[in-house]
């Protein structure tokens, strides 16, 4: 699992027939691997059932014991869960602030990321509203919590950007390459990027609640030019 763009879809595909010749033959490693593919397909059933070891142990056609070669405990399988959702979300942050010049477009852009990253990975999306992780050790959830407050941090750090570009153009001195976006005299980027990771994290939520039945980035552009502007 590399955290890179690719893997987005490829990280919920289903696992191979219980049994088969290729599971048989996977390194250690690439076991890891496969134990986290299986782990986050199971997340996007609908219902919201606690998955065990033992359930997680059948369908990867393995004995529990087989599970806990790989990791000590099923905390530490949602530990490395997290820590791939984490490195891919700010891979593609990083990519996108590479890209694109105005903060408050690489905002939008991160937004728009994060809703589709979702939509593709429901069973990821359980992880990140915490509803997968009730019942589990704690500090998966203070995890997450601390994923998110980097999020916020990265979105502030956007807006603040985007605020010194409009700044700049409101005094004649905006680059060229970098086309600044009109804000409000009182723009706080801090209460904007606050707002912003809410309406993620409401989306998150909705999107996990109905099922997995509405993308969660159905009219997110319109509502994305409320929130930024």
């Amino acid at each position: 699992m590399q955290p890179d763009h690719k893997h987005d879809e490829a990280v919920t595909e289903d696992p191979p027939a219980t049994g088969s010749t290729r599971a048989a033959r996977l390194k250690p490693g690439e076991r890891r691997v496969h134990i986290l593919q299986t782990l986050a397909a199971m997340l996007e059933a609908p219902k919201n059932e606690k998955i065990t070891t033992a359930a997680l142990a059948a369908r990867l056609g393995v004995s529990e014991a087989a599970l806990y070669r790989h990791f000590a405990s099923k905390a530490q399988m949602f530990e490395a869960l997290i820590e791939f959702i984490e490195q891919s979300i700010f891979g593609l942050i990083n990519q996108i602030a590479t890209k694109e010049p105005n903060g408050v477009l690489q905002a939008r852009a991160i937004a728009l990321m994060l809703l589709n990253f979702s939509a593709k990975n429901p069973g990821m999306t359980r992880v990140l509203t915490c509803e997968a992780l009730v019942g589990e050790h704690e500090r998966l959830t203070e995890r997450v919590n601390q994923l998110l407050e980097r999020v916020e941090a990265s979105l502030k750090q956007c807006l603040r950007l985007g605020l010194m570009d409009a700044n700049s153009q409101a005094n004649g001195n905006a680059p060229a390459q970098s086309p600044a976006v009109p804000l409000p005299e009182d723009y706080d980027p801090a209460v904007r990027a606050n707002l912003l990771l809410s309406y993620i994290v409401g989306r998150w939520h909705r999107y996990v609640r109905g099922g997995f039945t509405r993308n969660p980035a159905e009219q997110a552009d319109a509502q994305l030019r409320l929130i930024l502007q």
